[in-house]
């Protein structure tokens, strides 16, 4: 499974859903990448009020406890991004309207033909959903 940066910041900030996303991590091996830390930290930071560093440990440790690996990007992983981007991108006209972050979790889940984890309605309106 490959956590999305949404669900790490639903489950941190402990919004509404982040039980029902913990629940489905449990007993998978789950992958993240250094974009969806990324933007975790910074949703993160900006929720809390606290400094960007602060909330990079914040998610890091959380990513150490739920035993949630960050995998490297690969080439493959831009080269897939990039046609997210084209497909369900923001401008181009799909539903999706996926941002830089959302194109590399759907490059990266489709890499690794895995479940993508996240929160919201984004990812439901592509093939992962």
């Amino acid at each position: 499974m490959f956590v999305d940066a949404s669900a790490i910041v639903a489950i941190l900030n402990r919004e509404t859903e982040g039980e029902q996303l913990i629940r489905l991590l449990e007993g998978t091996t789950a992958t993240t990448s250094a974009i969806a830390l990324y933007e975790a930290a910074h949703a993160v930071a900006r929720v809390k009020s606290i400094p960007l560093v602060e909330a990079a440990e914040i998610v890091l440790n959380f990513l150490e406890q739920s035993e949630i690996a960050l995998v490297p990007i690969t080439g493959e992983a831009g080269r897939l991004a990039i046609e997210a981007s084209s497909r369900f991108g923001k401008g181009s006209g799909h539903p999706a309207r996926l941002n830089m972050g959302d194109c590399f979790s759907y490059a990266m889940a489709k890499l690794a033909r895995a479940k993508l984890l996240y929160k919201g309605n984004d990812f439901a309106h592509t093939d992962l959903g």
